[in-house]
């Protein structure tokens, strides 16, 4: 059953409570009815989807592999058919863990290719398309990071690979835009923002003092960029730090 008179939000990466998550729940405030996308994580997006319900937000899950382009779209079609409409993309699936370099492999780039390029640039291009077919147009918003102006040690693929979104969201803003001026692509990177538990005291300091606020982000952050760039409609093309100053000075590194 369609929706055509609701604004629909994709969010994907949305599955476990972390970022994604709490994105969901900022536009949900703003008045849209959520799509949770997950990749393996089923349980945990069933238990987010009935909190977000709980909270009055109609929210749907919808599975696929975003690096498979198959995967991707038939994950537009249901939406197109379950939701008749798409006014927002917030690209939160990614992958991030250490590989030191001298254990970096073609199997560790090709890894974080997949995960963090094409789960990013395969949705994003199918539902811009989508996007551009609507009067109202859409806006996107990737997720990049704020360690690609400054790198730092042991996540060199890593790196790599999300140094690809900066260039995709500007190039996908000029792509767009031309069949559509009201089709938006902007770019959030966070910093510092749920540290993993597994972070050693040591290591979480250091990341903490690195910031000019001096305080760790929290995922409420993140959301509140991404509606900034959802919401101003002259804004696209940019790529916004959300960071503590982290990617403009640091103490020591």
């Amino acid at each position: 059953m369609k929706s055509d008179s609701k604004k629909w939000a994709l969010i994907t990466g949305a599955g476990r409570q972390r970022v994604g998550f709490h994105v969901a729940r900022a536009l949900g405030k703003k008045g849209y009815s959520l799509a949770l996308h997950y990749r393996t994580s089923a349980t945990e997006a069933r238990e987010s989807a009935g909190i977000l319900s709980q909270e009055g937000f109609e929210t749907r899950t919808f599975q696929a592999d975003l690096a498979v382009e198959s995967q991707v779209g038939r994950l537009v079609e249901q939406l197109h058919s379950e939701c008749g409409r798409l006014d927002a993309l917030v690209s939160c699936a990614s992958t991030w863990h250490a590989v030191e370099l001298e254990k970096t492999t073609a199997a560790n780039y090709t890894g974080f290719f997949e995960s963090n390029v094409l789960a990013t640039v395969l949705i994003a291009q199918k539902a811009g398309l989508w996007m551009t077919r609507q009067p109202e147009g859409g806006c996107i918003v990737t997720v990049g990071d704020w360690a690609v102006t400054r790198p730092y040690l042991n996540y060199l693929a890593y790196h790599t690979s999300k140094g690809a979104i900066p260039v995709f969201t500007k190039a996908l803003a000029v792509e767009l835009a031309h069949l559509n001026p009201r089709v938006r692509v902007n770019c959030v990177e966070p910093g510092p923002v749920m540290l993993p538990a597994e972070l050693s005291p040591q290591d979480r300091a250091e990341a903490i003092g690195a910031t000019l606020v001096q305080r760790e982000g929290t995922p409420e952050h993140v959301a509140m960029a991404v509606m900034s760039l959802v919401e101003n409609d002259f804004i696209t093309g940019v790529c916004l730090p959300v960071d503590g100053g982290r990617s403009i000075w640091a103490l020591n590194r």
